[in-house]
């Protein structure tokens, strides 16, 4: 997937060869995610506010959402599916999406800006850094609110679960 192309690419594997899909999604698509159940691929679209819905299956766009972003840069599904979280890198909010309905149930201010987003494997927080504020928001699923910020200094993005022992 490249972020100048508007496309998402799904490669199979078959022996030891790789075979590439090439979807055309919408312009600049940047943050995308896999659904829990691997049936759908969501992508947003920082050129136009909208999302691109792929069927895996048949590897085609079957809905484009508009979502109201100025710059959608990460996209991230809760753990059960519900909701998909999508942050505007230029109005430093969330946008929570009920994913069945496909529709926008909350826009949650965090910052200037923001970018990365992490869900908790339980699903009951979400992580949300705010790129230009050095911060990361955690935000109550439950409630849809920021309850606490964690400094991290500047520049926080990309997240990860690390388990341990």
């Amino acid at each position: 997937r490249s972020l100048g192309s508007g496309s998402v690419s799904i490669f199979e594997q078959s022996g030891e060869k790789w075979n590439p899909t090439h979807i055309k999604v919408g312009p600049r698509a940047e943050g995308f995610d896999l659904s829990p159940d691997e049936k759908e691929i969501w992508a947003a679209n920082a050129g136009d506010g909208t999302v691109s819905i792929i069927d895996v299956p048949s590897k085609k766009v079957i809905a484009t959402v508009n979502v109201g972003t100025q710059q959608s840069n990460r996209l991230k599904f809760t753990p059960d599916g519900k909701r998909v979280l999508i942050s505007d890198f230029n109005t430093g909010e969330v946008a929570v999406v009920d994913a069945s309905a496909k529709k926008v149930v909350k826009r949650i201010k965090i910052a200037s800006s923001v970018a990365g987003i992490l869900v908790a494997p339980d699903g009951a927080r979400a992580y949300v850094a705010a790129t230009y504020d050095g911060f990361v928001a955690i935000i109550d699923m439950a409630t849809l609110s920021v309850t606490n910020k964690i400094a991290t200094g500047r520049g926080p993005d990309g997240m990860d679960w690390i388990r341990g022992n």
